[in-house]
């Protein structure tokens, strides 16, 4: 029955679609399903990274720190996430990429909820 309430816990949902627990690519029966924002529960081993730059942004972007130690690379600059809280807003338009320093957990909200930017590692 949908009663227009979804309890999930982030840890299971996350991995069933990339880490994102809400946004356009959810089925549209979904309540998760949405235009508006989309957000990510990452969990991301030391070492890992975003092998490809993002260009082009169309989306602003909050990442939050919930655990580790995090490197948010834009061009010129690197912003170091390091105490849990810690966190970086981007806009549109702005490039970027990143490096977990440390094994790191992070909330990730992005809006609106644009299709086309799914990558085999995002």
């Amino acid at each position: 029955m949908n009663d227009g309430i979804y309890v999930g816990n982030a840890g299971h949902d996350a991995p069933l679609d990339r880490g994102w627990i809400l946004g356009h690519f959810k089925e549209v029966s979904d309540l998760r399903h949405t235009i508006a924002v989309e957000v990510k529960w990452g969990i991301h081993p030391h070492g890992d990274e975003r092998l490809e730059w993002v260009r082009g942004e169309e989306r602003t972007a909050l990442l939050v720190l919930v655990s580790g130690r995090f490197r948010v690379d834009f061009p010129g600059r690197s912003v170091f996430l390091e105490k849990q809280g810690d966190y970086v807003v981007w806009g549109r338009g702005v490039d970027h990429s990143w490096f977990a320093e440390e094994d790191s957990v992070l909330l990730t909200v992005r809006w609106p909820s644009v299709a086309g930017y799914a990558t085999v590692q995002e």
